[in-house]
C-alpha cells in the first residue's frame, strides 16, 4: 500500500457482504462506516460487526480505517469503546469543527489506547461538513493526530439549506469549489495530505477519471470513493504516469548536477527550487 493512500473506499458497518468486498478489494483504504450508512437502531449491531471485521483483518487492519460518528451526537464514545481494542489503522472525525474537535477526539482515545496497549490512531478529520467549520481549515496545523484532510459536499449542502451542491453539467457551485479549496490550503498549511471527496455516482467512470486527475493538478493526494467500481479509475488517476517519473527524474538530476544553482534552464523553460521539491514528491509516489 502507497505511504499516502490513493484510495479510501468506504464500505457500511452493518453490511458484512460489503464489508468482506472492500477489504478483499483494491482499495488502497478501507473506511468501515458507523455514520451515515448506518441507521440508528442498527449502530450496536455495526459496531460489532466492525469490530469483528478488524479483529479477524490480522496484518490487514494496516488498511482499514473506522468513520465514527460525530462529536456532536450521542455515539462517538460507544463507537471508540467498540473499536479502538480492536486496533484500526486509523479514525475518520465527520463534521469537525476545527482543532479544538480533535484535542477533544484525542482526550477520549488516550485512555481507550492506554487501556488496550494501543499505539496512538492517526486521524483525519472531514472539515468541510458545516458552514461553521469552513472557517477553522487552517487552524488543524500542528494537531499530532492528523494524518490527512478531507471535506464534505452532502453534509455541507445540508448545513446551508441548499437543494443541491451542483450545476447541470456536474460542476459544483461556487461555495463548494471554495470548500475544496479550503480543504486543500489547510492540508498544505498542515503538512498533510488533502483527500478529495467522494463522487456520487458511481457509474460515471470517465467523469471521475477527469475529476480525480483535475484534484491531483491541483494538489490532492488521494480521493474517497463509494463503490469498488471507482477505486481502481482513483488509483490510476493518483499514480505517476512514466512521463511524469521521466521527467521529475530528469529535473533532480539537473540540479544534482549544479548543486550550488538557484535557478536552471530547461527543455521546458526555467526550473527553480519549488520544482525540484515537487520532482522529489512525484519519485516518492512512485516509489511507494
Amino acid at each position: 500500500m502507497p505511504a499516502t493512500p490513493r484510495s479510501w473506499l468506504f464500505a457500511p458497518g452493518d453490511s458484512a457482504r460489503k464489508i468482506e468486498k472492500a477489504i478483499g478489494g483494491e482499495a488502497d483504504a478501507v473506511i468501515l462506516d458507523l455514520e451515515d450508512a448506518v441507521a440508528p437502531a442498527a449502530k450496536s449491531e455495526a459496531r460489532r460487526m466492525v469490530a469483528d471485521a478488524l479483529r479477524d483483518a490480522g496484518g490487514g487492519r494496516a488498511r482499514l480505517w473506522v468513520r465514527v460518528n460525530p462529536l456532536d451526537g450521542e455515539w462517538t464514545q460507544a463507537d471508540l469503546d467498540a473499536v479502538v481494542e480492536a486496533r484500526p489503522a486509523g479514525i475518520m472525525l465527520p463534521k469537525a469543527q476545527g482543532r479544538a474537535d480533535m484535542d477533544t477526539l484525542d482526550a477520549l482515545l488516550r485512555p481507550l489506547e492506554e487501556a488496550h496497549g494501543v499505539d496512538p490512531l492517526p486521524v483525519l478529520p472531514l472539515v468541510t461538513e458545516t458552514a461553521a467549520a469552513m472557517f477553522t481549515t487552517g487552524e488543524y496545523q500542528g494537531s499530532p493526530r492528523l494524518a490527512g484532510m478531507s471535506w464534505g459536499a452532502e453534509d455541507l449542502s445540508d448545513s446551508l439549506g441548499a437543494s443541491d451542491s451542483m450545476d447541470a453539467d456536474g460542476r459544483y457551485r461556487p461555495v463548494f469549489e471554495l470548500a475544496r479549496s479550503l480543504c486543500l490550503l489547510g492540508a498544505a498549511a498542515a503538512g498533510v495530505p488533502a483527500i478529495e471527496t467522494i463522487m456520487a455516482d458511481f457509474r460515471d467512470l470517465e467523469g471521475l477519471e477527469t475529476r480525480a486527475r483535475q484534484v491531483k493538478r491541483d494538489g490532492y493526494s488521494g480521493m474517497l470513493a463509494i463503490h469498488p467500481a471507482q477505486v481502481p479509475v482513483i488509483n490510476a488517476a493518483f499514480t505517476p504516469s512514466e512521463e511524469e517519473i521521466a521527467e521529475a527524474r530528469e529535473i533532480v538530476e539537473l540540479f544534482a548536477a549544479n548543486p550550488g544553482a538557484g535557478t536552471i534552464g530547461w527543455r521546458k523553460g526555467m526550473l527553480d527550487r519549488p520544482h525540484l521539491s515537487r520532482a522529489k514528491q512525484v519519485l516518492g509516489q512512485a516509489d511507494d
